[in-house]
């Protein structure tokens, strides 16, 4: 099969009655969508089975505006600027507009699909460093999205990111998550470093950057458990809005907080990233 016949069967360029553009990928082992706005991946489910990944029902699919679910890229920084709190939370690049660079299929089970973001004068104004992104997600059996960073600048520069990963679950009620048994977070709610204690129940709002994560980490639902596996990162943030925060983003419904739940591949606090000129660094989550 060409590459170009295989484009057209396979992989679809699409469009929402805005003009909002994403791709659409179709193969044996499941079915993805991947915004070209923030290469923002925001719907994967495998063959059979409910999709692994939330979208919020009310979340925006409009130009400028960050979608909410799926996994968003976080990047240059996580969360808020750390001197400029006028610059967006979480960076710039989830809606920023990447170019796709290259699109194969592996085999009928398995489409790669590369995305790019370089520096431009815009981002220039917002943080000063030449750069470029590559994004390369794999949709097979598992599903693999790796985020290079590489400093094309005269400077030194250091970044904080993640793959901020929303997964459907049943019920927030029904969840528990394994892996971070006597790891220690900062919880950004309360501004405490705390030892995690067995397992990660869920039962309030819930802010916490993890450290020194010992991959993979596993969320155990009534019906099925997701595994999260990492390279490029020792930081995972979980992350739960609950009631009260939830009712008020314009967002998400009311009570969408019960079926979500975010397990963020990262470098934050003490995991970020320095980069010398010409260095590069991979982070990459791999979900099943």
């Amino acid at each position: 099969m060409q590459a170009a016949d295989w484009v057209q069967q396979m992989a679809v360029y699409k469009t929402f009655d805005n003009g909002f553009e994403y791709i659409d990928i179709v193969n044996k082992s499941g079915r993805a969508k991947i915004a070209v706005q923030g290469a923002h991946l925001f719907h994967c489910e495998r063959v059979g089975e409910q999709p692994l990944l939330w979208v919020s029902e009310t979340s925006f699919f409009e130009p400028g505006k960050a979608i909410r679910g799926g996994v968003p890229i976080c990047w240059p920084w996580f969360g808020k600027h750390q001197t400029d709190s006028s610059l967006p939370q979480h960076g710039f690049v989830r809606t920023s507009v990447w170019t796709v660079v290259d699109i194969q299929e592996t085999d009928e089970h398995t489409t790669e699909l590369i995305l790019q973001l370089k520096s431009s004068a815009r981002s220039l104004q917002l943080w000063p460093y030449i750069f470029e992104l590559q994004l390369h997600v794999t949709v097979a059996e598992k599903l693999t999205i790796a985020l290079t960073t590489k400093n094309c600048d005269e400077n030194t520069f250091t970044i904080t990111s993640a793959l901020h990963s929303y997964f459907t679950v049943s019920d927030i009620d029904n969840v528990y998550i394994e892996g971070l048994d006597k790891t220690r977070y900062f919880d950004s709610l309360t501004k405490e470093s705390i030892i995690q204690k067995g397992n990660t129940h869920i039962g309030g709002e819930v802010d916490r950057i993890y450290q020194n994560v010992r991959y993979p980490l596993t969320i155990h639902d009534q019906k099925r458990n997701v595994h999260i596996d990492a390279h490029g990162s020792s930081s995972a943030v979980i992350w739960n809005p609950w009631k009260e925060k939830c009712a008020r983003m314009g967002d998400m419904k009311d009570d969408a907080y019960t079926t979500m739940l975010c397990i963020e591949t990262a470098n934050a606090l003490d995991d970020a990233r320095t980069l010398l000129p010409g260095d590069k660094h991979t982070v990459t989550a791999i979900l099943s």
